[in-house]
């Protein structure tokens, strides 16, 4: 079991849910730009519905991550939220752009120009990642515990080994979540399809 902080005392604790729900909405949204250009590339049908679905995905998952870390930074530094830090600002700022997605998307009819409109902006919004994850490593502000560095990992011991197992298994259950929705949402078409014959 990891040990106390001995700074925040047992509030650090959420570290080990707040960052790795905030990297795998960074890597959901990545898997949306990633099938949002093969979909442009290729031209396949299918991976506008797995582009959809993975940023759908990382929208839930940048909510919890909006959720936990107001909860610690109220724990531990009497706020819930605060305009001055970059780094938060710019994750809020990339939460909202995944969110009009949403509203780009559902505001097309379906088809082959709302699939293209999708992708195009799933591309761009993958610019936004880097940029708030650098924000996030250069913050001046030790808000946020950088877990690697380039000389390794910046604590070790069960420390490591606790955040370790626990982005893991938030990483499969992200990749889970996924994979159980794209499921629904085929097997949905499917029905559609069907009813669309028998009628």
């Amino acid at each position: 079991m990891a040990p106390e902080d001995a700074d925040q005392g047992i509030s650090q604790r959420i570290f080990y849910i707040h960052v790795p729900i905030a990297l795998t909405a960074y890597f959901c949204f990545g898997l949306g730009a990633w099938k949002a250009l093969r979909l442009l590339w290729l031209g396949e049908e299918r991976y506008d519905l797995e582009s959809y679905v993975a940023i759908h995905q990382g929208t839930i998952f940048g909510a919890l991550t909006l959720l936990t870390g107001s909860i610690w930074a109220k724990a531990s530094w009497s706020v819930w939220w605060t305009w001055s830090s970059r780094q938060l600002v710019l994750f809020l700022v990339l939460f909202l752009f995944y969110c009009a997605y949403f509203m780009l998307r559902f505001s097309v009819d379906p088809g082959p120009q709302r699939a293209n409109l999708s992708a195009v902006y799933a591309l761009f919004g993958v610019v936004l990642i880097p940029v708030s994850f650098a924000a996030i490593r250069l913050a001046k502000e030790f808000l946020h515990p950088r877990v690697f560095t380039l000389h390794g990992p910046n604590f070790g011991g069960w420390i490591l080994v606790t955040y370790c197992v626990a982005q893991a298994a938030m990483l499969v259950l992200g990749y889970t979540l996924y994979r159980f929705e794209l499921g629904g949402k085929r097997l949905d078409a499917r029905l559609r399809d069907l009813r669309e014959v028998l009628a």
